[in-house]
């Protein structure tokens, strides 16, 4: 008898966290939420959710059901479903993207019970697939086919107890015998980044080793240490590497970004010839170990070379799905997501939540989690040398263009840290925002000019300017000379710019974070007035940035707006409310401090020059750089450039003799 190929085994949390347990096991107890006047519904059970009866659920500690990562005991009379993000079977996928044709359920119990299979369409609509009724310890499989999931839907199962020892003792979701020859086994290496997160990336290696299911398809994780807190020098560095059994390697790199971390990770897979995928993980993710099971096997069975990508789950929020399926704005060529974000399970199960039964196809996914054919590597190259941004999403494009697709693949997922309390658009970190975004759009938007994207970039300096925001305007105006500069600068500013970057911040005031509010003395009451003021639009916009333009530009500030700041507004203040003000301090998105404000009459004038005149000429040359940079599209990103800019041999992944930068050399 033939081994079955697994796609996804029943899992449950390793841990007693309640947050995370509704994305595992749904105790199906609902409460519906009554309005004054309204009769309630009386629902149970998989339905799908009237947006006039909406349901909550009733929090509920299911760790007693919980019987180690693959068994579970509901109790005397009790339903439990499988419906939930990471046990349900994402049917639309594997039919879209895979040789499958259909998938076995195999469910392993004891005790009395009842088992019943559930499929939903992309609509959301919900069958009762097949059932069966058991006694006593066995293992009942269900053959199901993919005929009726073109455009979306899933599978699962519920639990009834029939007897207090009724039990699940495992279940799998399988290739079906019928789509025999097995493929050939195929191998994974992790490539990891790291820059001073030692205790985050520690733990990310000793959760992948405590799944045996993993280790077996894993050939190696290289990690790249990138930092000065080294990972090799940690007290648990031991324990790991011995729970790892062998296949753990660390390389210590100069900081050369993310871009720079992924491509030496990219680079030693290929070198070593022995993996036939690479999976990019971030240093400081929660990962779900069966989640890299998973991505493997469906990469294995594509049809074609395919990115495999997983979703994002919020780190401290844990029930909130913050990345889900994304995609490319090309005429502003911007990113964002394609459905609903932070979609909380805890509100709205899978079963209730109409869009996530829709397939979803994806331009990109984000290198939180993301697994890639070596042959994808080979023929596409590696990644974009602009140290962080952009580099996941160009990447993909750049695959697509070759005929190579991306999948967001429901059930693979990790926990990070969310973009909720960060805004990376105003710190150094803007000049990535900016130079990348138009990196990548010279090389891939397929719009004369550039479509709109030279107005969205005149319009995003202009409200920072408003805002007072002067550093990061200086840091985007900085992005813009650099594209100018050309392709042959990307590589050259890997390791020097960020230092570059965060030695001008000292000039400007609202670069520096103040924790102490005390330091203004009787500080200003925070003012919420005009929080609700409607976003100007029509001929309201243009007589608002025209009064705003006199105002900043050629009227002077009051005498004391540098002595100390006139009033204090909130995160929430809507930007248009901070335009009237001379001196303000706002609090930052963490809310752990504030940035002080002060207008500067000299510094709006010269930055909205320079801001016209960058955008102008992108514009004006637009197709002439457009040309320059497709054309070094290979060279800028091909393993030989890296191999130069990392200083390593040529066709070996080692470190050569010249060094990488005198600040930190790489060595093995």
């Amino acid at each position: 008898m033939t081994t079955p190929i697994v796609l996804q085994k029943i899992v449950f949390p390793s841990s007693s966290d309640p947050d995370v347990a509704p994305l595992y096991v749904d105790p199906d107890e609902w409460t519906q939420i009554i309005t004054p006047g309204q009769q309630p519904a009386g629902r149970r059970g998989p339905r799908t959710l009237p947006s006039e009866q909406p349901l909550r659920l009733t929090h509920h500690n299911v760790t007693p059901m919980l019987d180690g990562r693959r068994g579970l005991k509901p109790g005397l009379d009790k339903r439990v479903s499988l419906g939930t993000y990471f046990n349900a079977f994402p049917a639309s996928y594997w039919r879209r993207w895979t040789s499958l044709t259909g998938v076995r359920l195999s469910i392993s119990t004891t005790g009395p019970g009842d088992i019943i299979v559930y499929r939903s369409n992309a609509r959301g609509v919900i069958q009762v697939v097949d059932s069966a009724h058991v006694e006593e310890a066995g293992t009942v499989d269900f053959d199901l086919g993919f005929e009726y999931f073109i455009d979306g839907g899933w599978y699962w199962f519920d639990l009834v107890s029939r007897g207090e020892d009724f039990a699940l003792t495992n279940a799998e979701w399988q290739a079906p015998p019928s789509d025999a020859p097995a493929p050939p086994a195929r191998s994974l290496t992790i490539a990891i980044t790291t820059l001073n997160r030692t205790a985050y990336c520690l733990e990310l290696l000793a959760t992948i080793a405590t799944d045996a299911d993993v280790l077996t398809g894993l050939d190696q994780i290289i990690v790249v240490d990138q930092g000065t807190d080294k990972i090799r020098e940690h007290a648990r560095y031991a324990e790991v590497d011995a729970a790892l059994g062998g296949r753990l390697r660390v390389i210590d790199q100069v900081n050369a970004g993310g871009s720079g971390g992924f491509s030496r990770g990219m680079l030693e897979t290929v070198a070593a010839g022995t993996s036939d995928y690479v999976m990019l993980l971030d240093d400081d993710v929660v990962a779900e170990p069966e989640s890299i099971r998973r991505a493997l096997a469906f990469a294995s069975l594509c049809t074609e070379p395919t990115i495999v990508g997983g979703h994002m789950f919020d780190m401290f929020d844990k029930t909130k799905l913050h990345a889900f399926a994304e995609s490319i704005d090309t005429w502003n060529f911007m990113w964002g997501p394609i459905t609903p974000s932070r979609h909380d399970f805890t509100a709205s199960n899978l079963r209730q939540t109409t869009w996530l039964h829709q397939r979803n196809d994806v331009a990109y996914n984000g290198w939180w989690m993301s697994l890639i054919p070596v042959e994808v590597i080979r023929e596409v190259g590696l990644s974009l040398p602009v140290f962080i941004k952009w580099d996941d999403a160009e990447f993909s494009l750049r695959a697509s263009e070759r005929g190579y697709s991306t999948v967001s693949l429901p059930g693979a997922a990790v926990w990070h840290v969310s973009w909720v309390d960060k805004d990376d658009s105003r710190d150094w970190q803007a000049f990535y925002h900016a130079r990348n975004r138009l990196v990548a759009a010279l090389l891939h938007s397929p719009h004369a000019k550039g479509g709109r994207l030279t107005l969205s970039n005149l319009a995003s300096d202009v409200r920072h300017l408003l805002t007072m925001d002067y550093y990061t305007v200086k840091l985007r105006q900085l992005a813009y000379e650099s594209v100018v500069a050309g392709p042959d600068s990307l590589h050259p500013e890997l390791t020097s710019r960020l230092p570059a970057i965060r030695s001008i911040a000292g000039d400007y005031p609202e670069s520096t974070l103040i924790k102490d509010l005390g330091r203004f003395g009787r500080f200003p009451m925070t003012n919420l007035a005009g929080s609700d003021e409607p976003r100007p639009s029509g001929r309201k916009l243009y007589s608002f940035l025209i009064k705003n333009f006199v105002r900043h530009g050629l009227t002077h500030p009051h005498p004391g707006s540098t002595d100390r700041p006139d009033t204090h507004l909130p995160r929430t203040a809507p930007w248009w409310t901070v335009p009237d003000k001379d001196s303000v301090v706002i609090t930052n998105a963490e809310g752990s401090g504030v940035t002080w404000h002060i207008r500067d009459r000299a510094m709006f004038r010269s930055l909205l020059r320079s801001s016209l005149t960058h955008n102008l000429r992108f514009r004006r040359q637009w197709s002439a750089l457009s040309e320059k940079y497709r054309a070094s599209q290979h060279d800028l990103t091909s393993m030989e450039s890296w191999t130069s800019t990392l200083g390593l041999e040529p066709g070996t992944g080692t470190r050569s003799a010249a060094p990488v930068t005198d600040a930190l050399p790489a060595r093995e």
